[in-house]
C-alpha cells in the first residue's frame, strides 16, 4: 500500500476480534425465536446497532420482549470468547509506534465494552479514542461514526483508513470517503470486493 495514513479506524467485531460466529449464533436463536418467517435475518442485521435493532424488528407487539432479549445478549457477551484476529496486536502495536493514531468505532455499546474490558486490560492501550453506539445519532451505514472519529483527531477524511467487515461497515466507510480495507471473516472476498478497496484475510504480514 503506497497511501499515508495518519489515523487507522476499527470497527470492533470481525476486525478486532473474532467474534461474529459467535454472534450469528444467539441472533440466529432470536431471529428464529421471533422472526422464523425471516430466515438469514441474523446476517441482514450486523453492523447496526442494538437500537436499530430493536427500532426495526423488536417494536409493536414484540417491544415487551426487548426486556428479555437484552438480558439473555448481556449474559451471552459475559461468557463470550474475545479472540484477537490473526495477527492483529502486532499490527496495531507497529501503528502506535509509527505515530498512526488508532481508533475503535463500533456499534457496540459501552456496557459490551465492559465485558471486553475486563477479558482484555490491554486493549485500551491499543487506541487513543474508543467509539461506542452512544458516540453518533446514526450508526452504520451511515457515515457519522467514522467521520466523528476523524473530527476527534482533527484529521480529514483522506487521511483515514477504516478497516470493516459487515456490509453496513464497509458501506459506512465508503460513505466517509475514506480507504477501506475490508476483512474477509464474516463474508466472502467476492461478496465484500465490491465495497472497498482491498481485501484482507487477517492482518499477518500487512502493513499500511
Amino acid at each position: 500500500m503506497e497511501k499515508s495514513f495518519k489515523a487507522a479506524l476499527f470497527d470492533l467485531d470481525g476486525v478486532v476480534f473474532d467474534t461474529e460466529p459467535q454472534y450469528s449464533v444467539f441472533w440466529g436463536e432470536e431471529c428464529r425465536r421471533y422472526h422464523a418467517d425471516k430466515p438469514g435475518l441474523e446476517h441482514k442485521i450486523k453492523g447496526q446497532t442494538l437500537v436499530q435493532i430493536y427500532d426495526k424488528y423488536f417494536s409493536g407487539e414484540l417491544l415487551m420482549e426487548r426486556e428479555y432479549i437484552t438480558k439473555r445478549l448481556s449474559e451471552f457477551e459475559a461468557k463470550m470468547d474475545f479472540e484477537y484476529i490473526s495477527g492483529f496486536k502486532n499490527f496495531v502495536l507497529s501503528l502506535r509506534q509509527r505515530g498512526i493514531k488508532t481508533a475503535v468505532v463500533t456499534s457496540s455499546n459501552r456496557i459490551k465494552m465492559e465485558a471486553v474490558y475486563a477479558k482484555h486490560p490491554e486493549f485500551v492501550g491499543f487506541f487513543d479514542e474508543i467509539l461506542t453506539s452512544e458516540d453518533f445519532s446514526e450508526s452504520k451505514p451511515a457515515p457519522d461514526c467514522y467521520l466523528r472519529a476523524a473530527e476527534r483527531f482533527g484529521l480529514e477524511n483522506y487521511e483515514c483508513v477504516v478497516f470493516e467487515d459487515s456490509l453496513n461497515g464497509l458501506l459506512s466507510g465508503r460513505a466517509a470517503g475514506m480507504y477501506v480495507v475490508g476483512l474477509a471473516t464474516t463474508n466472502t472476498k467476492e461478496t465484500i470486493s465490491p465495497l472497498c478497496d482491498m481485501v484482507i484475510k487477517n492482518y499477518n504480514g500487512f502493513c499500511i
